[in-house]
């Protein structure tokens, strides 16, 4: 199952609501690290190097963008995204970060990460997912007790960084729950891209199993880690962190919050017209919400259909189960949306992963 979303603000790329001092640190400290001048960094966003460590300063997920593009167009090094990832969590969010350092367990600390996205992965979208033994065929594998998986989504951001903030996030999550668990933990990496030419380097910064040209950007974990006790961790301290921590400060991106609500609504294929309904707009402003987010509502349809029968494939169902469980009027038309939405017919999906 997915972690339920909190109430929450729904914010747009160009909002700046995130304090500067909070996202902006690890950056600059990376950048000076590497004999980078803070204005490199900035280029582009009309700020200065001063600005970032007022508490008035808001950034928007389009400045966060702009300063990583900066980032990564100046220091090409293959490690970057890792070496960026591994200090941005728990980070210095202030409460949230707090929190995440005495989390009790990973699953904790994943909910925390979950319910306040908006300002600890303003760019990408984690979701958890269980599955279970049959699910994931964790049995056969000697993982019996199933998998936990943490995938990621858009928040809006340019396609070209995708691949950055992917590794960037993968990394600071590997990178936090070794930390805190003090142990590092059995993750499986896996990739939605070509596999890049410096293979090597994924391998020594997140570990020996990575995969590419997958169904999803997603970390899998034997689910007994989950609730696995972390030396430091305190569920006083957690609750008096996020008690500090208002209602007014979990924003969530557009999409994300439209994930969510198209993901539970799966098997009755929303229209355009209810989405905009139930975020309050015309159906003509999400259309231009949408786009200014680089994407349309069709996209984001299919991406949450094909997510939500992700794990029925898993399970073994077959063509003809999952057409009826989405609603289609026979298996051949689920055949031609299954290719549209991933680039492969389900069985060569199948025949890829041993399905």
């Amino acid at each position: 199952m997915h972690a339920k979303a909190t109430p929450c603000v729904v914010y747009q790329r160009q909002t700046r609501f995130i304090q500067a001092r909070h996202q902006a640190v690890p950056l600059l400290e990376h950048a000076r690290a590497r004999d980078l001048e803070a204005e490199v960094l900035l280029r582009g966003t009309g700020l200065r190097a001063g600005d970032l460590l007022r508490a008035e300063t808001l950034l928007s997920p389009d400045d966060i963008a702009r300063m990583l593009s900066n980032l990564e167009s100046a220091l090409p090094a293959a490690d970057t995204a890792f070496v960026l990832g591994s200090e941005l969590l728990p980070g210095h969010h202030g409460e949230l970060s707090h929190a995440l350092s005495r989390a009790v367990h990973l699953r904790q600390a994943l909910e925390i990460l979950i319910t306040h996205q908006g300002l600890l992965s303003p760019l990408l979208v984690p979701h958890l997912l269980l599955l279970d033994e049959e699910q994931g065929k964790a049995a056969a594998s000697g993982d019996e007790g199933g998998w936990v998986v943490l995938h990621w989504t858009d928040a809006g951001l340019p396609v070209v960084l995708r691949p950055f903030l992917i590794d960037m996030m993968m990394a600071a999550v590997s990178g936090m729950s070794r930390w805190l668990s003090g142990e590092r933990l059995p993750w499986r990496f896996r990739f939605n891209r070509t596999q890049p030419a410096h293979l090597e380097q994924y391998r020594v910064q997140l570990g020996p199993d990575v995969r590419f040209n997958d169904y999803l950007d997603a970390m899998y974990l034997p689910r007994d880690w989950l609730e696995r006790p972390w030396p430091r961790g305190s569920a006083m301290a957690v609750s008096a962190a996020l008690a500090g921590v208002q209602h007014a400060d979990r924003p969530r991106g557009l999409l994300s919050a439209l994930y969510d609500w198209l993901h539970e609504r799966a098997r009755l294929a929303p229209t355009l017209e209810q989405a905009s309904s139930a975020f309050g707009v015309s159906p003509a402003t999400l259309k231009r919400q949408l786009a200014a987010h680089g994407t349309h509502f069709q996209a984001e349809l299919d991406q949450a259909r094909a997510h939500a029968i992700w794990p029925l494939i898993r399970r073994g169902c077959d063509n003809e189960q999952i057409a009826a469980w989405l609603g289609f009027h026979d298996a051949n038309n689920f055949r031609r949306s299954f290719k549209r939405w991933t680039g492969l017919p389900p069985s060569g999906w199948r025949e890829r992963w041993g399905v």
